[in-house]
């Protein structure tokens, strides 16, 4: 059986300034690269600094790799309908050279419905943005004239057409992605049904697993990256003291917005928002638990909405490559 990769997540929310925040996310990749993680991913967005902390993902990621050696860099995601295409295919096939062919590249539509409006677009809109952003881009790295016969990607990239990951919450986005050959990028949490707020995580996501898979054309090898929420300390207690903060403002968030959130403990919390926390030996059995991740090729881990401290996020790096990883690769 094929072992599957590890990977670190950051959506670059360190309580810092930008600067500072850029510069421990490094740390942290650099981190995870020591401790035999396969892959780093950041997030992109626009505006809203509590949400994350970067809406140029490919200019951090050439940063990250002068930095790095081996660890595979990528984007999860960038938000394709409020960019220009043809920028993307030709700073990706840079990057992709300047970082010896370590960029996996992952794009989605976008969920914050105000950051489209700066860019010409309303959220409605960014369905068939997103269509046809994504068709120009593939067209580019696959060597098509561009407009004029003499118009061609350079440098060129077709490798990078076999790197593309979309995101996506839907069993039509999985069959999407999967007809085109692509790798589908599972989030670290969903919202329930109305209905079934009991639901676990995994019900949710394994239609969209079951649906990626029936659609893959033959021969073509599934790649799944699950994201999940996992913050690991060396005792339960000291880990629930460092969540606390982060996962009741989470709470809290998801109340305003109208939303129903049971208890007002960080254990209640840590159920419903699918965070993994604790020593290594209960995030562990949590993760068992969770069977999406039995059918993943890639896992990435990341500590939001924990939001512990530079030092706790390097510990629980090691804790889960130490602990946790071999058990569940």
């Amino acid at each position: 059986m094929t072992r599957k990769r590890l990977g670190f997540f950051t959506r670059l929310l360190d309580v810092a300034t930008p600067k500072e925040r850029y510069r421990l996310a490094t740390e942290q990749i650099q981190h995870a690269e020591r401790h035999g993680f396969d892959s780093a991913w950041i997030a992109q967005h626009h505006f809203h600094e509590q949400e994350g902390g970067l809406p140029s993902p490919l200019l951090f990621l050439a940063h990250v790799a002068a930095h790095t050696q081996k660890i595979r860099l990528g984007t999860a995601i960038i938000t394709l309908p409020m960019e220009n295409p043809l920028r993307v295919a030709e700073d990706a096939a840079v990057l992709d050279l300047l970082s010896n062919g370590r960029l996996e590249v992952g794009f989605g539509s976008g969920g914050t419905p105000t950051s489209f409006l700066p860019f010409g677009l309303t959220f409605a809109e960014r369905a068939a943005a997103f269509a046809e952003n994504l068709h120009v881009i593939q067209s580019a790295w696959g060597g098509d004239s561009l407009t004029h016969p003499d118009n061609h990607l350079y440098p060129p990239a077709p490798q990078l057409n076999g790197r593309i990951w979309i995101a996506t919450f839907s069993v039509d986005g999985a069959v999407r992605a999967a007809q085109a050959g692509h790798g589908l990028m599972l989030s670290r949490t969903q919202p329930r049904p109305a209905n079934q707020p009991e639901l676990t995580l995994d019900a949710i996501q394994n239609p969209i697993v079951d649906a990626y898979l029936d659609a893959l054309p033959a021969g073509v090898a599934p790649r799944i990256l699950a994201s999940r929420t996992a913050f690991v300390a060396d005792s339960d207690d000291y880990a629930l003291q460092v969540a606390a903060p982060g996962l009741t403002k989470q709470a809290a968030q998801h109340r305003a917005a109208g939303h129903q959130v049971k208890g007002d403990s960080v254990t209640d919390y840590r159920r419903q928002f699918d965070a993994h926390v604790g020593a290594p030996d209960a995030v562990l059995a949590s993760l068992k638990a969770d069977s999406v991740l039995a059918r993943a090729t890639d896992i990435s881990f990341q500590v939001h909405s924990v939001e512990p401290s530079h030092q706790d996020t390097l510990r629980s790096i090691e804790l889960i490559a130490k602990h946790i990883a071999p058990h569940i690769l």
